[in-house]
């Protein structure tokens, strides 16, 4: 093994560096842009960077929330909600929707995008993006530390129950990840990566 010159910390102790490394180094991670509905009919449109799927069979989902945040109550209060693909082309609306505004005010209209009705859940997925998911709940969690104490987030999971693919994404029967030109989180404050068609290799399992 090569010996290297280790940065070693506790996080309970503090990193010791300018930017807290642990979300840059979990990178790149696919962005939960969760759309979602009050019990009162107020929409909310806001992107979580610690997203990703969990399960096949069913297709599961999920997103995990650092506060308790209007995305959360709304799918506590209704049990549906819609992931939206972000892409290169919607960097700025999806920015743009992470503003901290009140319940009632609607992130689609700021950000001027188009909201779809959904077909299976009463929430609307975003028009201009190339792919999306109804989703129905399947538990809300709080997590904890390994000493049991309740940290100050919650982890959502949904069940995909509906799925709507821009068929330009579609080529020979097979979904091209790439061709949609999806955005990544890469940690610190507003740090992405783009993923694009060359970038991409294949490996086949040995087994």
């Amino acid at each position: 093994m090569t010996d290297k010159d280790l940065h070693f910390y506790e996080p309970s102790k503090g990193h010791g560096l300018k930017h807290d490394p642990f979300n840059a180094i979990i990178a790149p991670r696919p962005i939960g842009w969760i759309s979602s509905r009050d019990t009162k009919g107020h929409v909310n449109l806001a992107p979580y960077s610690f997203f990703n799927a969990f399960c096949y069979v069913p297709p599961i989902i999920g997103f995990s929330s650092t506060h308790w945040k209007d995305t959360v109550a709304n799918i506590q209060q209704t049990g549906e909600f819609v992931w939206n693909l972000a892409t290169m082309d919607l960097a700025k609306h999806m920015n743009a929707t992470a503003a901290h505004v009140a319940p009632e005010v609607d992130e689609f209209e700021i950000a001027g995008l188009t909201a779809v009705p959904g077909n299976l859940v009463n929430v609307p997925r975003v028009g201009e993006s190339p792919v999306a998911f109804e989703c129905k709940v399947c538990d809300v969690v709080r997590l904890k530390g390994a000493d049991g104490k309740e940290a100050n987030a919650w982890l959502t999971l949904g069940e995909v129950v509906a799925v709507h693919i821009d068929k330009a994404m579609i080529k020979d029967g097979v979904y091209q990840t790439a061709a949609a030109h999806p955005i990544v989180r890469a940690g610190r404050r507003g740090d992405y990566f783009e993923i694009k068609p060359e970038n991409m290799f294949e490996m086949v399992r040995p087994d």
